[in-house]
């Protein structure tokens, strides 16, 4: 099986996505009052700090070199 290259933005986004998510069954349940403008802010702050976690590992990434991610790596032949 071949790995794939761990990919931070995607992980800050699925949180993101969660958390909005799971405030919103919270709401649902009766157990936290969400204001209507909430997901209008959420939503752009938690896709602004994805972007800012890609660009800072993709700095990251070129600074200690151009490695190949191990899904691009040969394997046994």
């Amino acid at each position: 099986m071949l790995r794939h290259e761990f990919q931070p933005a995607r992980l800050v986004t699925g949180l993101t996505a969660l958390g909005i998510g799971g405030v919103y069954v919270l709401d649902a349940a009766g157990r936290v009052d969400v204001p209507g403008a909430w997901p209008l802010i959420a939503l752009p702050a938690g896709l602004f700090l994805s972007g800012g976690v890609s660009a800072l590992y993709g700095l990251l990434r070129r600074r200690r070199g151009a490695e190949l991610p191990p899904a691009e790596r040969p394997v046994g032949r």
